[in-house]
């Protein structure tokens, strides 16, 4: 997420919210926010979401998403929002919400559904 420039504004039990300015170097030939771009930051912060609902010592995979692109990624900024939906202690399923944010009201871009698997004891996959 530091490669593209996004920070991590909320975490709550079961909701993480991530912030992205615009940037012209991610966007695609018409200038809208790459869908690459919006689904890396939607499962990143589905994922989040996963952690903050799992053991300190345990750690999350993604298994599975879907990313309905909704509108183009046109704004100033935008706001990936990722809430757990089902706990589990083996399996999480998680809804991200993609907004983008210019003058007026944000605009809901696109949407992700993502299944999680909860790892633990794996010294190759950490934190």
């Amino acid at each position: 997420m530091a490669l593209i420039g996004a920070e991590l504004t909320r975490v709550e039990h079961g909701t993480v919210e991530i912030e992205l300015p615009f940037d012209e170097k991610l966007t695609q030939q018409h200038g809208f926010l790459h869908a690459g771009v919006i689904s890396a930051a939607l499962d990143t912060a589905c994922g989040y979401a996963a952690y903050s609902v799992i053991d300190a010592d345990a750690s999350i995979l993604t298994i599975e998403f879907k990313v309905n692109l909704m509108s183009p990624g046109r704004g100033e900024r935008f706001l990936f929002r990722g809430e757990v939906t089902k706990p589990g202690s083996n399996i999480i399923v998680a809804d991200g919400r993609g907004y983008a944010i210019s003058d007026g009201p944000a605009k809901l871009i696109a949407s992700m559904t993502g299944t999680m698997m909860v790892v633990r004891g794996r010294e190759d996959v950490a934190e």
